[in-house]
C-alpha cells in the first residue's frame, strides 16, 4: 500500500510542471487525494485536495488560478498541474490520502491523512 509522487524538477518562474501520484495496493475510489508541500525550514502545508469521485476540489489561496488538481481512478493516479510557477512554490511536494467522507475546508487538515508518498522536489528559479 503506497503512494508515489513524481514529476518534480527545476523550472523557471512562469513555467509549468505536472506532478503525478501513483497509487498501489488500494482502490482510489474511496479516498480523497491531496497534495501538500514543505519548503526548507517551514511546516507542511496543503496545496490542493480532490474528492473521491473527482467532482469537488479545494485549493490553497496561494495557488488558486495557477494550479489544477485532477485524478484518474481507472489508472489509480492523481495529478497536480503547476502553471505560472513562482520562486515561492519551491518545495518538496507530497501526495496523501484520507478516507474522510465530508469534503469541506476541513479536508485541508494534514492530520486527516493516513498515507503519504515520499515527495518530489520542485525548484523554481527567478
Amino acid at each position: 500500500v503506497q503512494l508515489q509522487a513524481s514529476g518534480g524538477g527545476s523550472v523557471q518562474a512562469g513555467g509549468s510542471l505536472r506532478l503525478s501520484c501513483a497509487v498501489s495496493g488500494f482502490k482510489t475510489d474511496y479516498f480523497v487525494i491531496a497534495w501538500f508541500r514543505q519548503a526548507p525550514g517551514k511546516g507542511r502545508e496543503v496545496v490542493s485536495c480532490i474528492s473521491a469521485e473527482g467532482g469537488r476540489k479545494y485549493y490553497a489561496d496561494s495557488v488558486k488560478g495557477r494550479f489544477s488538481i485532477s485524478r484518474d481512478n481507472a489508472k489509480k493516479e492523481g495529478y497536480l498541474y503547476l502553471d505560472n510557477v513562482e520562486p515561492e512554490d519551491t518545495s518538496l511536494y507530497y501526495c496523501a490520502r484520507t478516507r474522510r467522507s465530508l469534503f469541506d475546508s476541513g479536508v485541508a487538515s494534514k492530520g486527516l491523512y493516513d498515507l503519504w508518498g515520499q515527495g518530489t522536489l520542485v525548484t523554481v528559479s527567478s
